[in-house]
């Protein structure tokens, strides 16, 4: 038997653990080496925190440093996630919001090029990366995540898309207050941290799949035994070339579960014919593992 912490499997409390670690020190990298000295603002509560930090050098003549602005705009968040969203959720997520103010703090801003495009470039895609290992590996960077999540369940937009919405807000403040360059900048960031989010992020993404195979019930035991996903049966389907009697599959997986089908499809039916269109629409119910 597993070890388990307070309920949890070990292996998963480990994993998760790591993937906030890595998260955190991507973001850390993203902020202290490129966002801040090139005056780029991020996506999310990131860039609210450091804007907040900025207005706060001007406004009270001392800098409140971005880990703990970021760590206190998050804190309303927390509760949202922990009655919308899970328990357990919340709590990992604390952690790696926690982990990304520390380390923040303690790794010094270093400036590598006064090239904002540069910086608005590599941080967006460092920042991107972070978000997108993070959400694959069933964790919460924080912040607008947390908004995020709760809306595609409801809509079925991708997290990027949504995420790229809600910035918008941040560029136009950035544009007002610090000049309307930052905002051209910032825009190119958060485009690129989106980009790299979606990239990663691929259980969001819905594909189609038409099977047609002369073993149904092989291939529907092979897909219900491994994956949640409802299966419409074509009974009597005629093939033009041979006129032979075959059965057609629909079913709608994430390109996520693509490997785990094409296993599936290898050892209960190799010779059937499958077709696989790309990000469709879903209008109805779709089932999502909870990420709590």
């Amino acid at each position: 038997m597993k070890k388990k912490i307070e309920g949890w499997p070990y292996h998963d409390f480990a994993t998760r653990l790591s993937v906030a670690v890595v998260y955190a020190f991507l973001a850390s990298i993203a902020v202290n080496f490129f966002y801040q000295p090139g005056n780029i603002y991020s996506s999310g509560l990131t860039g609210f925190a450091q804007i907040l930090t900025t207005l706060s050098h001007q406004w009270l003549g001392h800098t409140i440093p971005v880990s703990i602005t970021l760590f206190a705009l998050n804190i309303p968040l927390f509760i949202l996630a922990w009655f919308k969203i899970g328990h357990k959720f919340t709590i990992f997520t604390f952690v790696t919001v926690f982990l990304t103010s520390f380390f923040m703090h303690i790794i010094p801003e270093t400036q590598l090029t006064n090239d904002p495009i540069i910086c608005a470039i590599f941080g967006g895609a460092i920042m991107g990366v972070g978000i997108g290992f993070a959400l694959k590996n069933g964790l919460s960077s924080g912040g607008l995540d947390i908004l995020s999540i709760t809306i595609r369940k409801k809509t079925g937009r991708s997290v990027g898309s949504i995420s790229i919405i809600f910035n918008v807000m941040i560029m136009l403040i950035a544009g007002i207050l610090f000049g309307w360059q930052y905002m051209f900048y910032s825009a190119l960031s958060i485009f690129m941290s989106g980009k790299l989010t979606d990239a990663l992020y691929t259980k969001q993404r819905k594909m189609q799949v038409m099977i047609v195979t002369k073993c149904p019930d092989k291939v529907i035991n092979g897909i219900q035994e491994s994956m949640r996903r409802g299966i419409t049966i074509i009974n009597e389907a005629e093939g033009a070339y041979k006129h032979d009697k075959q059965t057609v599959l629909f079913t709608v997986v994430t390109r996520f579960e693509l490997p785990q089908l094409e296993n599936i499809m290898r050892e209960t039916d190799p010779g059937a014919f499958v077709s696989i269109s790309e990000n469709v629409r879903i209008m109805g119910r779709f089932y999502e593992e909870s990420l709590d």
